[in-house]
């Protein structure tokens, strides 16, 4: 999105991810929520291509490989994004009942905690609790390493949070990372 709309890499700004909720930081609603519906829209058709081609692999696994080319595109340096959105997107194919628990902990937990990544890990937990209450999917192994993998991707901000630095979601020093008018036009 910022490379090609506005020619600059968003990789260089700000928290330096290329996710949702650095383009927020970095460019505005607008290019975030492009951002985020084109990363969930990813995680959704890669979970439908085994639905849709009648595939013997399961829908989660097709979605979980997509979140794993997410965070580490071959065509961006193996730079990518957090996986949040993507499983937002996988989720929503496998099982509308787990992305609802999941992503409504998402969300509670960033408002009471504040801090983005917290809420972002709790995806990984409510996964897997989820899962140890469901009959239809129940994949511990699994989810136990997306915790892992979700805390790998979130250690910057584990580093930032236990040396003070973590900016908190409605800190306002983080509005000096947002880049000019000037420098977002097309």
């Amino acid at each position: 999105m910022a490379k090609f709309f506005f020619h600059v890499d968003i990789r260089d700004h700000g928290s330096k991810n290329p996710g949702a909720t650095n383009t927020l930081r970095v460019m505005g609603k607008r290019a975030a929520i492009i951002v985020l519906l084109v990363d969930v829209a990813k995680g959704m058709l890669a979970a439908s291509l085994p639905l849709i081609f009648d595939l013997p692999l399961a829908p989660l696994y097709a979605g979980l490989i997509a979140v794993i080319g997410h965070c580490f595109p071959i065509f961006a340096g193996f730079r990518g994004g957090k996986a949040i959105a993507t499983t937002a997107g996988a989720l929503l194919i496998v099982d509308i009942g787990m992305f609802l628990v999941v992503y409504v902990t998402f969300f509670a937990v960033i408002f009471v905690t504040k801090y983005v990544f917290m809420g972002s890990i709790s995806v990984g937990i409510a996964m897997l609790i989820f899962s140890l209450f469901s009959p239809d999917i129940h994949e511990p192994f699994i989810f136990t390493a997306f915790i892992i993998f979700l805390i790998f991707l979130h250690r910057s901000n584990l580093q930032n949070f236990f040396s003070g630095k973590e900016p908190k979601i409605n800190d306002k020093k983080v509005k000096g990372d947002r880049l000019p008018p000037k420098d977002l036009k097309m």
